[in-house]
């Protein structure tokens, strides 16, 4: 008879093809290619205690116990936050996502760093990562997990009003025109928040440097559904004002899924700051 299928992570009853393959190859990610290490470590273990046994009758004591005890507790709660984070991630595969085509090493990355999350809200943002993944591989980076896993809630969330500045202007393009405005520093955006998204990787700040983006003579902006045409008076090579922030390759990969919405006056706020690059009949 063939083996049984290793088990998977969730059981959600009736699923979606990619919902099914995503749980297989994650549970065949973390499971199958852990297993060699398992096994080596589970028989020099059994050596050890076989040489332990030889020597003297083995003391267990509370303290064994106890650490016996805490380990399983912590094993338990990192498997349910995969299963948790696995489980969210489902609903936002698309229907043509082939997870066969992720990459194991990246999985089992993954899962190494967001295994110790528990926070209801960053399983979510962990999930989105994954399900994005699948959805088309190559989307995030190791590095981005990577920063992620170093990221807590409160930089998340920091984040996360960030990009409620960013623009597409070509790519995602933050409009931090100065540090100090009040649109801004109300929302929690100031030099020292700025810094500190600079710090750990999300943007990079240039402090009172005002930057540009290189943009044609006639070109549409936009700002979560709301759009803007610019005109300018060469027919390339102009530089547009974009602040003094702009994102990292990290920051770019997270910001789409880092749950970002509109700030109320600032597409106002940026149409008045760009109104000599507005059309006429504007």
């Amino acid at each position: 008879m063939p083996p049984d299928p290793p088990p998977a992570l969730v059981n959600l009853g009736e699923l979606s093809k990619p919902a099914n393959t995503l749980i297989q190859k994650v549970s065949d990610a973390v499971g199958g290619l852990l297993a060699p290490w398992q096994i080596r470590r589970v028989a020099k273990a059994e050596a050890e205690a076989a040489l332990m046994k030889r020597v003297s009758e083995i003391e267990i004591t509370d303290l064994h116990r106890r650490a016996v005890h805490r380990w399983v507790e912590e094993e338990a709660q990192r498997q349910q936050n995969m299963e948790n984070i696995t489980a969210k991630a489902l609903p936002k595969l698309n229907a043509e996502a082939d997870p066969h085509s992720l990459d194991n090493d990246w999985i089992v990355s993954f899962f190494e760093r967001s295994r110790i999350v528990s926070d209801d809200e960053m399983q979510e943002l962990w999930s989105r990562i994954l399900a994005g993944e699948a959805n088309c591989p190559g989307t995030y980076s190791k590095r981005t997990v990577n920063s992620l896993s170093d990221t807590d809630k409160k930089e998340a969330a920091l984040f996360t009003k960030f990009c409620g500045f960013v623009w597409t202007v070509g790519g995602l393009t933050p409009l931090v025109f100065h540090d100090s405005g009040t649109i801004y520093n109300k929302h929690g955006i100031n030099f020292d928040t700025l810094q500190h998204l600079d710090s750990i990787g999300l943007i990079q700040f240039g402090g009172m440097m005002s930057m540009s983006a290189r943009v044609p003579r006639r070109f549409r902006v936009s700002y979560y559904g709301r759009s803007l045409i610019l005109e300018m008076p060469q027919e390339s090579n102009n530089d547009l004002e974009i602040g003094v922030a702009t994102l990292t390759r990290v920051g770019k990969e997270l910001a789409p899924i880092c749950g970002a919405g509109p700030v109320g006056g600032f597409w106002e706020y940026v149409r008045d700051r760009w109104k000599q690059h507005l059309p006429q009949s504007a």
